[in-house]
């Protein structure tokens, strides 16, 4: 009497998260993961000030402390806040009776 073939072992599959790390070891580099890490750091930050616009706490203050680290890697983080700082610097003047903030001329 002769017996079946005994079936091979399957192969053993890569898990999901095996080729996952094999691609980031060969893709990623200390630029991209720098890049990834300031824009999750500045972008918790900065969504922390935009929710702290509806709940209490220093909306004002922590808005701007995230946008300036994420202008460590994105240059439209970088022109986000110089406009912030120019519209600030323009009602704080305008507030001391200094130059009015820029704007429309009234009755414009």
């Amino acid at each position: 009497m002769k017996l079946p073939p005994r079936p091979r072992p399957p192969k053993p599959a890569r898990s999901l998260w095996r080729r996952l790390r094999i691609w980031l070891r060969r893709n990623i580099t200390y630029r991209w993961a720098r890049r990834i890490v300031v824009g999750t750091i500045g972008g918790t930050v900065l969504l922390a000030g935009v929710a702290m616009l509806m709940l209490p706490g220093p909306a004002i203050v922590v808005m701007p402390i995230g946008l300036a680290i994420l202008g460590f890697e994105f240059a439209w983080a970088r022109r986000w806040l110089k406009r912030l700082r120019a519209t600030a610097n323009g009602l704080v003047s305008g507030a001391r009776g200094g130059a009015p903030p820029a704007g429309p001329p009234p009755g414009a």
